[in-house]
């Protein structure tokens, strides 16, 4: 891919995924608001467009095999998802209720902004939560029936949401009110720098906090840049043929 400034951050990011951590270190948002164009993410973060664009260009486009997301099979693709984020996010939240809860109780009346860290995760837990079934029970699912109808070359069976779009809007809104979720936590927790003489849960918690929202960053890219737009033009394909 040649990279110039027209291109679109998530078109980028799609074709390379190494790409993300350069969009990152200058504070461009890749997943949610990947669909613009780099030139317009620059000026909008008030980044020099000419050192973002060298360091882009200065990553070996040769990707590792299991980092080249853009050509699994949607299927594939699913199950990773499903296996690795959605795995992780049960796990994290383990470890961030504990955090949470006792760096809240300890430290709470002198560092007031962890109380409003923790009253935000346990929006985001949530709502992640149940935005995760309505993918694995719902929406995964039925992505996954279109790739067995592709391959069978069967009828597509039809869904009580109609177009797999409807669905995808849904995820696309909750992914999004997730994401500015955890913006304000970066911004509660100063991109997640512990204050002086914190001690290790407390530096524990703004650690996994700051790990989660990068998990989370990828988990969003996948599904809004990669699995998304494919099942939507997958659906399309086999109701032009039936």
């Amino acid at each position: 891919m040649i990279i110039d400034q027209e291109l679109k951050v998530a078109e980028v990011v799609s074709e390379n995924i190494q790409t993300a951590h350069i969009f990152k270190k200058y504070g461009i948002d890749f997943c949610c608001g990947g669909g613009i164009s780099i030139a317009k993410a620059c000026d909008k973060k008030k980044v020099n467009i000419n050192e973002l664009l060298s360091e882009l260009k200065s990553i070996d486009n040769k990707m590792v095999p299991s980092q080249n997301y853009n050509n699994w099979k949607l299927d594939f693709l699913v199950d990773y998802i499903v296996n690795t984020h959605h795995s992780y996010v049960i796990e994290a939240f383990a470890l961030l209720d504990s955090y949470t809860a006792k760096v809240s109780k300890v430290h709470g009346e002198l560092h007031p902004a962890v109380l409003e860290i923790e009253r935000i995760y346990k929006e985001i837990k949530a709502e992640l939560l149940a935005h995760m079934q309505k993918e694995e029970q719902i929406l995964f699912p039925y992505i996954k029936q279109l790739v067995v109808s592709s391959k069978d070359n069967t009828p597509l069976i039809k869904s009580h949401f109609g177009t797999v779009r409807n669905p995808i809007q849904m995820m696309q809104q909750e992914h999004e009110n997730a994401g500015d979720l955890l913006k304000e936590i970066a911004e509660l927790t100063m991109n997640y720098t512990a204050p002086e003489g914190a001690c290790n849960t407390f530096k524990a918690l703004y650690s996994k906090l700051d790990e989660f929202e990068q998990d989370l960053h990828l988990h969003i890219h996948l599904e809004n840049n990669i699995l998304f737009p494919k099942a939507i033009l997958l659906e399309e394909r086999l109701q032009n043929v039936n």
